[in-house]
């Protein structure tokens, strides 16, 4: 048997939701032959097959491929490949946003409607929520120089021979004046933040530069000194042409009370006193 003699009959396009019969047909005469069907080169297990018919009940758009048949014992001779269209309506319609992200008042955005058809979708109608006419045609809808009066939810409606579809997306516009308000609260905390930091380094400083003072002031402390007299004269001070010589006991002491024992030494010093005395005749 060549591969020739195996070949595919069925109808080039169905429509979803109808049924679709694909016969294996050969010029060989076959004693009770078993045939084997593929589906882009993988044998089918799910489907009903009676005799040399592979019956497709309620065709899908998943059931759109290319099909080959074979006979059991000769899996190795296909036939030749029939590809079988098939025709339904939008599915999987979904829109989008460009630029992506927040829709500040005075922008410019696009609406873009995506779907899966066949045949493709070359219908495209933009509509609004609320509103009683269409605001657009065509895959791509766009919005120049954007208003708060702009938000809503908008819906694409794309449209084929077989059927059409919706897709929606929400739409936010913010006004420049909130955006506005948000920037000065942002920029107000930050300005409050630096101010209490900057405050608690100053308070930090000056109190350290306090402790320094303190610290500067016990240490220049007025010192008193204790000055005694002494009356005794050392022998050597006797000649009353001498100078007289008084001994002074200086202590010096601070602010503080302090213990006997933490005194220093008596520190002494010598103070002379001159007596002039009238020349005689």
């Amino acid at each position: 048997m060549q591969l020739s003699e195996l070949h595919v009959e069925a109808p080039e396009e169905v429509t979803e939701g109808e049924t679709a019969d694909l016969t294996c047909n050969t010029t060989c005469s076959l004693t009770d032959p078993t045939f084997i069907w593929y589906k882009d080169g993988h044998p089918l297990t799910t489907k009903t097959i009676k005799n040399n018919q592979l019956h497709l009940q309620t065709v899908s758009s998943e059931d759109a491929g290319s099909y080959s048949c074979a006979v059991r014992g000769s899996q190795h001779l296909h036939s030749t490949a029939h590809s079988l269209g098939v025709r339904y309506p939008p599915k999987r319609v979904s829109v989008s946003i460009s630029p992506s992200g927040e829709i500040v008042e005075g922008s410019s955005v696009t609406l873009t409607c995506s779907s899966d058809g066949n045949p493709p979708v070359k219908i495209y109608t933009w509509f609004k929520e609320g509103g009683t006419s269409p605001v657009g045609s065509g895959q791509n809808y766009s919005i120049i120089s954007i208003t708060a009066d702009h938000t809503g939810l908008y819906y694409c409606e794309a449209q084929n021979d077989h059927g059409a579809l919706n897709g929606t997306v929400m739409v936010s516009v913010k006004s420049r004046s909130s955006s506005a308000v948000w920037f000065a609260v942002g920029g107000g905390s930050f300005l409050l933040i630096t101010v209490l930091i900057c405050i608690c380094s100053f308070h930090r400083m000056k109190k350290r530069a306090a402790g320094t003072d303190h610290s500067k002031t016990r240490q220049d402390d007025v010192l008193y000194t204790s000055v005694t007299a002494s009356t005794s004269r050392p022998a050597q001070a006797a000649d009353s042409g001498a100078a007289d010589v008084l001994y002074t006991t200086v202590r010096v002491q601070n602010d503080e009370v302090t213990s006997t024992d933490q005194q220093g030494e008596p520190q002494y010093d010598n103070v002379t006193f001159h007596h002039h005395t009238a020349a005689t005749g």
